[in-house]
């Protein structure tokens, strides 16, 4: 097969950003290991495998050294091999490291294997990231949503574990009628599962009945959307006075927040901010989060907001609309926003480059208003003009008509008012008598 490897020490270089937040008398030595796979490169490797330490920082850990191998296909024992394995079992002991993360999900046989040969806890980047979800969580269903992920993620690796969970032994005297520690675990997990899905079913039922009560306002949707730290509550901040928590970390805020806006052309829109996404987003928590995020889906407009100073901006765009696809948003019309343009002067090279995107900056201002302005465009362009004739005596018309729609012209006639009208085709519909 032929591989090849490397590894490097990076002792203090990664203490800063999570040391500021994370207030910890314990951090964790971890080591990275990265394995690149067709048709992956050593580039994009080295890019993961350092958006793997900012995770691992975030976590509350430190990055003691860093693993690379380049193979054709994962071994199926251990996902490095076991020669790779005692590697990194001796770097391990010369750093002194409590644990190692694989920045690829693990199997749970390869997850036990490697602790048995490392002699130290071996997780992957899914249980990085799922532990900064926990300790993001606040409200009672991103708790629920961020406990189901976890308990999904611990099942079928409770089952991987297999005798080191069971307080049965073979032998005289212990065979018979009886139940595993491995049995009851399971049973514990599985109906904690069901308990949590249960309670999540009831929000999102709640969600929907308060989703069908906006719709009803006639208020235009639009969603932000991005990748983790890319700016995103900064931005519903700017917008809306919205007072979300902004922090320069990962993942800082999990829970959706919706606000009103009113854009330059007089039109109200309920704008909403959601959770950050990530290369490799774990499958279970789009899973649990998938109620959350169904926001995306029933939007009438969405801003991907992209950090304009980040080292792959592209790659990160391809992680958002990947997710997007994932949870039924990839119909949605897009709106490229391109945020830190006090950053970076590659900003105005992206938006060159993204016919129809906008720069701007959260933090300072700048564009702002650029970006209001082609928000309520692209809203407007979604609906139709309709010229409506409503008598005097349907005054309780006229108010509906400038409720459901923007009125661009209102003149008086001879038997009523006659209006031009920019609506949806609800809007419409409701109006359809007095369409000329």
């Amino acid at each position: 097969m032929g591989e090849q490897s490397t590894h490097r020490g990076a002792f203090g270089e990664h203490g800063g950003e999570g040391a500021a937040f994370i207030d910890r008398t314990f951090r964790e030595k971890i080591i990275l290991v990265g394995v690149t796979l067709p048709p992956a490169s050593a580039e994009d490797t080295d890019l993961s495998l350092d958006e793997l330490s900012r995770l691992v920082d975030t976590a509350g850990a430190d990055e003691m050294a860093r693993i690379t191998q380049v193979r054709d296909s994962p071994d199926p024992a251990t996902y490095v091999g076991k020669g790779k394995a005692n590697e990194i079992k001796e770097v391990s002991l010369e750093v002194d490291s409590d644990t190692v993360v694989f920045d690829d999900e693990l199997s749970p046989a390869q997850q036990f294997n490697l602790e048995r040969i490392l002699g130290r806890t071996a997780i992957d980047r899914t249980a990085v990231i799922l532990d900064i979800f926990a300790q993001n969580a606040h409200s009672r269903e991103g708790k629920a949503q961020v406990e189901l992920a976890q308990l999904r993620y611990r099942l079928p690796r409770i089952r991987g574990r297999g005798q080191g969970f069971s307080q049965q032994a073979g032998g005289i005297g212990t065979r018979g009628p009886g139940e595993t520690q491995l049995e009851v675990d399971r049973r514990r997990l599985v109906r904690r599962i069901h308990k949590l899905e249960k309670e999540l079913g009831e929000i999102a039922r709640r969600r929907d009945v308060q989703s069908r009560s906006r719709s009803r306002s006639r208020f235009g949707k639009v969603v932000i959307v991005g990748y983790t730290n890319a700016g995103k509550s900064t931005l519903l901040n700017r917008l809306t006075d919205a007072g979300v928590l902004v922090e320069d970390r990962l993942f800082a805020t999990l829970d959706a927040t919706t606000r009103r806006l009113q854009l330059p052309g007089g039109e109200t829109v309920l704008l909403t901010d959601t959770v950050g996404f990530v290369t490799k987003l774990p499958h279970q928590l789009i899973e649990s989060f998938k109620s959350t995020l169904e926001i995306v889906g029933e939007a009438d407009l969405l801003v991907h907001l992209v950090d304009a100073s980040a080292a792959e901006p592209d790659a990160q765009m391809s992680a958002v609309r990947k997710v997007i696809a994932e949870i039924g948003g990839d119909g949605v019309p897009e709106q490229l926003v391109f945020n830190k343009a006090d950053l970076t002067p590659d900003t105005k090279r992206l938006v060159e480059s993204h016919p129809g995107s906008v720069g701007i900056s959260a933090v300072s201002g700048e564009g702002i208003d650029g970006l209001l302005r082609v928000i309520g465009d692209r809203l407007r362009a979604m609906t139709a003009v309709v010229e409506l004739m409503i008598p005097y005596a349907r005054g309780d018309m006229l108010a509906t008509a400038h409720r459901e729609g923007e009125v661009l012209v209102e003149e008086a006639g001879e038997s009523g008012m006659r209006l031009r009208v920019r609506m949806d085709e609800a809007g419409t519909a409701r109006l359809r008598d007095f369409v000329v």
